[in-house]
Order: C-alpha cells, then structure tokens, then sequence
C-alpha cells in the first residue's frame, strides 16, 4: 500500500524539528483509507522539540496522522521488554520513510511476548466483562463495545500467531487461526476482528455476537496460560 503524501509531509515537518537528530521515519497501521501511525527515531528530544511537534499536531490530525511516537533511539532498544507486543507489531510491519534500517538490532525476546499476551488476553476479558456490565443492558452500547474492541483483538491474535509460527499473517486469518487452535465456532474471532473495517454494527447483532465472542476469548486466556505449563 502506497504511503499517503501526509506521511512526507510529516517527515518534512520532524526535519523542521529535529534536524539531522531524525534518524529514521517508520510508517504502520495503514489503512484503506490513508490513515497511518508513525513512529520516529531520534537521537534526542527536549521540550523545545515537543513544543515544536505540538506547532504541527492540529495539522497532522487532519491529515488522518495520529501524533508520531517520538523516540530516542537508545531509549527504543531499551524499552523492548517493556512493550514488547507494540513494538514487535511495528518491527514486523513496516514502512521505513527515510533514514536505514531502523530495527536491524532490535530483538524482542519470546518470553517477554507470551508473558505480554497473557496480560493483553486477561485484560481483554476483563474489559469485556466490565464493559457488558457497564452497558446495563443497553445494545446499543453493546454494539459499541464489540467494535471497539476490535483493534486490540486484531493485535493479540497476531502476535499469538506469530509466536506459533505463522510469521506475517492479516488479522482475520489470525483470528481463523485461533479459532481452529482453540476448536471454537468459524466466526467468533475472526468475525469481530474484520470490524476494525467498520465503524458501528446493529444493537441485535451486537447481542448475538457477545456470548459467543465472550467463550472464545475465555478459551484463548485459558490456551495462552498453557503456555507456561
């Protein structure tokens, strides 16, 4: 997928900023519709130059960038343990709009993932359950809850997957592939995740799908902390 001309625009405005301390411009998360998240490595970064990306950032938002992660590069290679599914999702897909190979040396450990998806699989149960009693009953903010919940289930069923070997795989075969593994229903997983496409979904759909979404994500905790067995 092309990156939208926002994105060089953006690198030009971090060169504004930071000069030659940007060592690198990566793109990731694009979408369909030219939105894009960003991250740049620097070599430092004061106030000065925050007050200086926060000149740019009403801009940038209406360009469909999100604000960049700006990040020291030492201080990258320092924090794999430490948010080890966010930063291997960007080291595995990719863009790199100017600089070299950013993440030639970067390596974030196995065990440091399983123990992140066992926090990132609980939490998202929690949140389901907490999120289902907070709706007292209302489909419609069900409905909500299910679509939002969406993007972090595309990102944990990603990274079980390529933990399990399946290397660059989309989201929604990500999600097949949990399903399988777990021996749940066609559907549960995958179908929620294809909703990171869409923005709402009707209040008897949303019904339909939570009890069965909830035992799958049930099961997935449960296959996860197997793991460590």
């Amino acid at each position: 997928m092309p990156l939208p001309p926002s994105v060089h625009q953006l690198e030009r405005d971090l060169r504004g900023v930071f000069g030659a301390r940007l060592e690198s411009l990566v793109a990731y998360g694009l979408d369909v519709h030219g939105a894009a998240r960003t991250m740049a490595l620097v070599t430092s970064v004061t106030e000065q130059d925050l007050r200086g990306c926060a000149a740019h950032v009403k801009a940038w938002h209406a360009a469909s960038l999100a604000t960049p992660l700006i990040v020291p590069k030492n201080e990258f290679e320092r924090s794999l343990d430490a948010f080890p599914l966010e930063f291997a999702a960007i080291i595995a897909s990719h863009v790199v709009v100017v600089g070299g190979r950013p993440f030639d040396r970067a390596t974030v450990k196995s065990t440091d993932l399983r123990r992140a998806c066992e926090v990132a699989a609980r939490s998202h149960l929690l949140h389901l359950r907490e999120g289902f009693v907070e709706t007292g009953g209302n489909s419609h903010a069900l409905a909500v809850l299910i679509v939002d919940s969406a993007a972090p289930l595309s990102a944990l069923v990603t990274i079980v997957a390529r933990l399990e070997g399946r290397g660059q795989i989309d989201p929604e075969a990500a999600g097949r592939h949990a399903e399988h593994v777990l021996g749940v229903p066609g559907g549960n997983i995958a179908g929620v995740v294809a909703l990171t496409r869409v923005h709402e979904i009707p209040a008897a759909e949303a019904e339909r799908i939570f009890p069965p979404y909830l035992a799958a994500i049930e099961r997935l905790v449960e296959y996860i902390d197997r793991w460590h067995d």
